[in-house]
């Protein structure tokens, strides 16, 4: 044996044997966790901020789950701002890039932002950063142009953003009907709810005249656990940039071990708050097993 596996042997040895002694076990886990936001209000429409852990009761189909993570209003947060930097996009871009700009400074120094554009592609303006000048310098550099791939690029975000560790979020702008994506609206839908990252989604303009369109953004929200916003002049699109961004700052992430599943059929999620008689409770509905 030579020198440097011998010594590298003798090392796995001896901490096998301190393992025994301790009657410790060290190993390596990829047992999945099932991220669920929440957003909690009380009777008033408030947020409610300071719950601990131990008020939180999550079932998965039904049967309750022990918490495995906890994270409170005040933790850090990954926002993802998507933005519809498409040739129709050339009137309303510079509100939008206001609106955008003004909820950047609302987060909290320590919160990391991305920026992405979408027309045909999806773009990395800006990659995750605390750095809001660098932010707010890739939002104003956006330039409108080409066609709407809109339900690709929420996909491809969403795998993306899943890498990140703690919160995370999803805030997607769009003004017209999707027209350039590869995948369905379907599928993309169900990688956004697989996922389970929250979407917020704004439409204004064409998008509003496409119905199913309107629907489709609406469900990726609701069970993701977001919120969609449907934007029918440019003097609303700032009330709705800030709104969400006071939102941010009220979220709760808990994780719970993914229960054994045969299949890989959509399991229903349900929270809830104990002592919260008249407590409202946004969260995601449910998830695909992987």
């Amino acid at each position: 044996m030579k020198p440097a596996a011998a010594c590298f042997a003798a090392a796995a040895l001896a901490a096998a044997l301190v393992s025994a002694q301790t009657g410790e076990v060290t190993f390596r886990s990829d047992v999945r966790l099932v991220e669920v936001y929440a957003t909690v209000f009380d009777r008033g429409g408030k947020h409610l901020d300071g719950l601990t852990r131990e008020r939180f009761q999550v079932t998965d189909n039904g049967k309750p789950q022990t918490i495995a993570t906890f994270e409170t209003n005040t933790a850090d947060l990954s926002c993802a701002l998507l933005l519809d930097t498409t040739g129709s996009m050339a009137r309303a871009l510079p509100v939008v890039k206001n609106a955008v700009i003004k909820l950047v400074e609302q987060l909290r120094e320590t919160d990391s932002v991305a920026v992405y554009g979408f027309s045909t592609t999806l773009r990395v303006l800006q990659d995750f950063t605390v750095e809001k000048a660098l932010v707010k310098k890739a939002v104003l550099g956006a330039r409108p142009s080409g066609r709407t791939a809109l339900f690709d690029s929420i996909s491809q975000v969403a795998r993306e953003i899943a890498r990140r560790g703690g919160k995370k979020v999803i805030v997607a702008f769009t003004d017209g009907a999707d027209n350039a994506s590869v995948l369905a609206a379907s599928s993309a839908m169900a990688r956004a709810r697989k996922i389970g990252v929250p979407v917020y989604t704004v439409a204004q303009g064409e998008a509003l005249q496409n119905r199913e369109l309107v629907r489709q953004l609406k469900e990726i929200a609701r069970h993701t656990g977001g919120q969609s916003y449907s934007v029918s002049s440019s003097r609303e699109i700032d009330e709705v940039f800030q709104d969400i961004a006071a939102d941010l700052r009220h979220t709760y992430m808990l994780s719970y071990k993914a229960p054994p599943s045969a299949d890989r059929k959509w399991r229903a999620v349900q929270v809830d708050i104990s002592g919260g008689q008249g407590f409202r409770i946004r969260a995601k509905q449910g998830y695909f097993p992987e």
